[in-house]
């Protein structure tokens, strides 16, 4: 193709050039990098595209090399590309479509369904969580509102309840209610005893489950009793359970009995490499690589069996909107009975499977 004229500029000031021949693309690069080329000071900027022959360059770029044109195969805008969550569009993270979420959302989306997020709080002006996020309380810095200032909190409640009205994402409960419990600071530090007064407060606002995205290794005896105090009053405890890589061995407060303990695997069915393991765990979720809501209204991705404790307490909340009055024993051994096998290869065994949004909810209504 020939070009008797010079291009005139449109809207897109970049185009990707590509050759006849590699030969052709090897003579026009070793003429642009000759001494004279080289030290011309207006020379516009261009980037090589070996892979196909070509380059992507400026509209001036192109004019002031007319005379090698009869070597150019093609020229052609070089459009600027939307990524997935591009306004106008909604966007369910593989872990929500993963564990099947969107398949139940017709028969319950956890509506009404009360979530206490202790953590470090939530970014409620993010525009996926103005309708998800209900109250709640800032345990570090008592007068002031429980708003987000590390990004965990918000990255949490938006796996479990994000409710994007025509862009943004879609997490596993849609219609639950977040409560914003922060207890932890800007560092991601807690005192166990606000921990513990978080714990309180969702027993005393009679949230429905408390989700726990942290961990410690030391067993506190006070943190122990107030999660067992919440599981008899009938709060369901849930617990991400380390990022250890270790068998049988938990992070508190997973490891109390009472709470349910949650691993991580990944998009091909396996237990992540960084997660613990093994039987003290009660049930696994997507926690590899999740993609949710961040601080000011942007988006973020992370890895962790934090994010994996999203995804069951989200699904829990489906489990409650759907059979209201379920027990905290019933629910873990629901969700145990409904799992879905993991893969196995080159993996130790575990001896639960991956939550199922679709197999536990229709356990409920059948």
């Amino acid at each position: 193709m020939h070009y008797a004229t010079k291009l005139t500029s449109g809207l897109n000031p970049r185009y990707i050039v590509r050759f006849y021949t590699m030969q052709n693309y090897n003579r026009f690069m070793a003429f642009i990098s000759t001494p004279a080329e080289s030290a011309n000071p207006e020379k516009p900027k261009h980037q090589p595209l070996k892979i196909i022959c070509g380059l992507s360059c400026s509209l001036d770029f192109i004019n002031q090399h007319l005379k090698l044109l009869p070597l150019i195969a093609s020229i052609e805008t070089d459009i600027k590309l939307a990524s997935l969550h591009a306004q106008g569009e909604q966007f369910i993270p593989w872990g929500v479509s993963h564990i099947r979420a969107p398949e139940v959302w017709s028969r319950s989306t956890g509506k009404r369904v009360k979530i206490g997020v202790i953590d470090t709080g939530v970014d409620y002006s993010h525009p996926d969580l103005q309708r998800s996020v209900y109250g709640g309380i800032n345990l570090v810095q008592r007068h002031m509102l429980p708003m987000d200032d590390n990004g965990h909190g918000t990255h949490i409640a938006g796996t479990i309840a994000a409710a994007s009205q025509r862009s943004g994402i879609i997490g596993v409960a849609p219609n639950a209610a977040i409560y914003a419990v922060k207890a932890f600071d800007y560092n991601g530090s807690a005192f166990v005893s606000d921990i513990i007064q978080g714990i309180e407060w969702c027993v005393r606002y009679r949230m429905d489950i408390i989700n726990m995205s942290f961990g410690m290794k030391n067993h506190s005896k006070a943190l122990e009793a107030a999660v067992r105090n919440a599981v008899y009053s009938g709060r369901v405890v849930v617990a991400s359970s380390g990022n250890n890589g270790k068998k049988n061995l938990l992070d508190y407060p997973a490891r109390f009995p009472l709470t349910i303990a949650v691993g991580a695997t990944n998009q091909s069915h396996k237990i992540a490499g960084f997660s613990n393991r093994g039987h003290r765990i009660d049930i696994y979720a997507p926690g590899d690589k999740i993609y949710s809501t961040w601080l000011h209204g942007k988006y973020n991705i992370m890895s962790g069996t934090s994010m994996a404790t999203s995804h069951v307490t989200g699904v829990i909340a489906l489990m409650l909107a759907a059979k209201p009055g379920l027990s905290p024993r019933q629910i873990k051994l629901m969700l145990q009975r409904n799992a879905s096998t993991l893969s196995l290869k080159n993996q130790l065994s575990p001896t639960r499977g991956e939550v199922s949004a679709s197999q536990t909810l229709k356990s409920i209504i059948l």
